[in-house]
């Protein structure tokens, strides 16, 4: 990834601006003091929040990275940090509704509404590793709760790792039925089509909220992930010189929640099943702002990881899914390489292996219920965030 390029600034201007945004505004036009001086402080600490943050995010080790426990907290990440951005533009509605902020605030909830898709597709990836998960119990459940471990318990626990691997191939390959077949919205898509359907022809009061609605079913079959972010991070550049001076600064919040959205879906394509998964977006974020080193950082071992030969084909990036794989592997070949009655030196080292796909299982049951609820609140903070931005902007029965 390159963070070079960028429009309408200098770099000695854009680090200008990465500590003190307002600077160049107090410059050049002649403002209060006292309120130059707190819309600083603001812009300021937020930044700060931002940097704090993904410098936590980053300082895991490689191991810990991807881990159901770490997208958990890049989703906080995105709530608070999302939560401190609308208190921002709430505090200065005055200045938002004025261009080029109106523009750009409403470009951004434009691109969070393709975010919700993301979420839906997460969702339906989410579904898809508990199906794998109910497997691998299966095969704990036949081989780790036996006093002996016989031909029947190792019958049923290979049909499983067979379900499973196929499963598991059958995603690598992007197969597009998964969206269809796992609605991690709703189950019963029937009476909610219909629901649609009905909802649609209602009046134009209502017309917002049924396309809200609409998005919060699965995904369609020919749905993309890798062009869902392309769309997210289309145009996202640094703020022009004239309009952080036009917007008071407020120009570059704005940008941060951009980079922030796009940074955070692509991270979860990249760490969960979807269709279509595609990695290569390009940020658009000079290293000099102090925010954008470690979210860079991030993204290149992001890369990395996904470049390593035994990830390079993998569904998602997930480490508990990299375990699943490993354990569906290594039960596999000891399934073919078993003769019966064991002996009681390989009888030991099935329970050795029993033991990791049950640690593996333990994450699973821990970790993926939290995760979904996570996604499901970003869904709907999003929802809100834009319909309270819309009513802001006095476009509040804006339909697209």
């Amino acid at each position: 990834m390159r963070a070079t390029d960028y429009q309408g600034s200098s770099p000695s201007s854009l680090a200008h601006f990465g500590r003190s945004i307002l600077s160049l505004r107090r410059d050049q036009v002649q403002v209060h003091s006292m309120e130059g001086s707190s819309l600083e402080v603001e812009m300021e600490s937020f930044q700060q929040h931002v940097t704090d943050q993904f410098l936590e995010l980053s300082s895991v080790g490689q191991d810990e990275l991807l881990s159901l426990s770490w997208v958990g907290k890049l989703l906080d990440c995105f709530l608070r940090c999302q939560e401190e951005f609308r208190a921002i533009l709430h505090s200065h509605r005055a200045q938002v509704l004025k261009p080029p902020l109106d523009r750009m605030v409403s470009d951004y909830f434009e691109r969070s509404v393709k975010a919700l898709d993301v979420c839906n597709a997460i969702r339906d990836g989410i579904e898809q590793i508990r199906q794998w998960q109910k497997l691998l119990e299966i095969v704990l459940y036949a081989l780790g709760h036996q006093r002996s471990i016989g031909e029947g318990q190792f019958r049923r626990a290979k049909k499983a790792l067979i379900d499973l691997t196929i499963g598991m191939m059958d995603d690598k390959d992007s197969n597009p039925s998964i969206a269809h077949r796992n609605r991690s919205f709703g189950r019963n898509t029937g009476s909610r089509d219909h629901n649609h359907n009905h909802n649609n022809n209602s009046n134009h009061h209502h017309r917002s909220l049924v396309h809200f609605r609409s998005l919060s079913w699965s995904v369609s079959r020919t749905w993309s992930a890798a062009r869902q972010l392309q769309a997210i991070g289309n145009n996202v550049y640094p703020p022009k010189a004239n309009d952080l001076v036009a917007s008071n600064g407020l120009a570059m919040p704005v940008f941060i929640m951009n980079s922030i959205l796009l940074f955070v879906m692509w991270s979860l394509v990249a760490a969960i099943p979807c269709q279509d998964r595609g990695l290569h977006v390009h940020f658009t974020i000079p290293r000099n702002f102090l925010w954008a080193a470690p979210m860079l950082s991030l993204h290149e071992r992001i890369m990395e990881e996904s470049k390593k030969r035994e990830r390079k084909n993998a569904c998602g990036l997930l480490k508990e899914i990299h375990q699943i794989e490993k354990c569906a592997r290594v039960m596999n070949e000891l399934a073919d390489s078993v003769h019966f009655p064991l002996t009681e030196d390989k009888e030991g080292e099935v329970r050795q292996r029993v033991q990791e796909v049950s640690h593996v299982c333990d994450a699973l049951k821990d970790g993926l219920d939290p995760l979904e609820r996570q996604v499901r609140e970003v869904f709907h903070r999003i929802v809100r965030s834009r319909t309270e931005g819309l009513d802001s902007l006095g476009r509040s029965n804006y339909t697209e």
